[in-house]
């Protein structure tokens, strides 16, 4: 298809071509194209091939398989966002079309703010089977979890804890980051680093102009991993998103705008609910973290040095591990700054400076990136960090540290911010509570908020 070329605003129609495994290499391929153009064709590497599937799991792996890609798709869908889509090889049911629909508008709604789009109404996926009250059955699957790794505090504090609570595990990640090996190797487990290449083309239609942005890798990320746990016969994907996930930033005229809403409770609540009844019924997909603040997930980290000079939650500087802590942490951005508040409050100073190298709190260029965080002149940041009242509650308990409270942003705030804000919205200890609302099979339920209070 040589003489095709992409335009974006000329394409009709977005086309989910075939998807396919070989269980002899572990290797996936997710074919997409646009209108006629040429297939583009993203590559997933599962290690521990040759897989050995009998009929039960052969069928389940079909439909995670489906299910992948499917939502791996959004990064190609976004390039263009035609009014019509095509899934050619296979049938879905209304069920999985309107799940898939909701991913796509919600998990998109950064990207639509960025580039002034409106997508209600557009994405329409098309259902074609029945799918009735058919229910996937259990495979009877080993009992173990697979958890994601993501090189920063929450993955380790899930890691410590199903370590402490005796449940089995293995560290799995996606793509080269040495950041994230480093980490999973830290932790002395089984570790599954799992392959995945976007198709070349796209890099090129973002040059020819593409519609570009966020959009929702945690979906993408959970559906390789629960077709992971299938090929490799567990029982649990486990990630580590808290609470605080679940609110975005309030843009004024706009209404709510969140970042991670594939990290949210909604999100979790949905996918766990499909992939029981249309993957394995066996397969259980939960956040160990839900039922956390930010600010108690930090709280638990502040417990365990063992990581202190691997983890890193800084995006900017993600691609470098160095030496030094200083080039882990860029120290300018909005994780960089949320991950130094939060921790603040429950780590020693001098141990939070090694870690960062440096006091982000005394330097006054960094003003508006803690406002941001604080909701002060600002809205909270596009970025993985936790809610308003967190962030003013770690800086308040600062403002009443004698280690603290004289450096430049400390001061400012019990000087400038604190007089405008609601006196009793400002105390730590209510966002320490657990929250009920979550899907943590019961029995770990009941042994983890014992292990999370002790």
């Amino acid at each position: 298809m040589t003489d095709w070329t992409f335009q974006r605003d000329a394409i009709e129609a977005f086309r989910f071509v075939r998807c396919e495994l070989d269980a002899d290499s572990g290797i996936v391929r997710l074919v997409y194209a646009f209108d006629d153009g040429p297939e583009l064709v993203e590559t997933v590497t599962v290690p521990g091939a040759p897989f050995a599937l009998d009929d039960a799991r052969s069928a389940a792996v079909d439909h995670a398989l489906q299910l992948l890609h499917l939502l791996a798709g959004v990064s190609y869908y976004k390039a263009a966002v035609p009014r019509r889509i095509r899934i050619e090889s296979y049938a879905i049911d209304a069920d999985t079309a309107a799940f898939i629909e909701v991913v796509y508008l919600n998990g998109l709604g950064e990207f639509a703010y960025r580039n002034g789009l409106d997508l209600h109404g557009r994405i329409r996926f098309p259902a074609e089977a029945s799918g009735g009250d058919v229910r996937a059955p259990g495979l009877g699957l080993d009992a173990h979890a697979l958890v994601a790794i993501g090189g920063g505090k929450d993955s380790l504090v899930s890691i410590e804890a199903l370590r402490a609570l005796g449940v089995g595990q293995t560290v799995a990640w996606i793509g080269g980051s040495q950041l994230i090996k480093a980490c999973a190797e830290r932790t002395g487990l089984a570790t599954l680093n799992i392959g995945r290449a976007l198709a070349p083309q796209l890099f090129d239609f973002n040059r020819q102009g593409a519609w570009n942005g966020h959009i929702p890798v945690t979906a993408v990320n959970s559906a390789i991993l629960v077709l992971a746990a299938l090929l490799h016969g567990v029982d649990q994907v486990v990630f580590s998103n808290e609470r605080s996930a679940s609110y975005g930033s309030l843009i004024a005229g706009t209404g709510e705008v969140n970042h991670q809403w594939s990290k949210g409770w909604a999100f979790e609540q949905a996918f766990a609910a499909h992939v029981r009844r249309h993957v394995a019924a066996d397969l259980k997909y939960y956040s160990l973290l839900r039922p956390l603040s930010e600010l108690a997930v930090a709280r638990q980290f502040a417990r365990n040095d063992h990581y202190d000079a691997h983890f890193s939650s800084c995006n900017r500087n993600f691609h470098i591990l160095g030496e030094r802590p200083t080039n882990r942490w860029c120290g300018v951005c909005p994780k960089c700054h949320f991950v130094f508040l939060a921790l603040a409050p429950f780590m020693a100073k001098p141990r939070l400076m090694r870690i960062f190298g440096r006091n982000l709190l005394d330097d006054t260029a960094q003003a508006a990136g803690f406002d941001a965080l604080l909701e002060y002149r600002d809205h909270k940041p596009f970025e993985c960090v936790g809610e308003a009242r967190e962030s003013r509650a770690a800086m308040d308990a600062l403002a009443q540290r004698p280690e603290w409270r004289e450096d430049a942003l400390v001061e400012r705030f019990a000087r400038e911010i604190r007089p405008q804000l609601a006196a009793d919205g400002l105390a730590i200890e209510p966002l320490m509570v657990l929250d009920d609302e979550h899907g943590i099979p019961p029995a770990l339920w009941e042994r983890l908020r014992a292990h999370l209070a002790a």
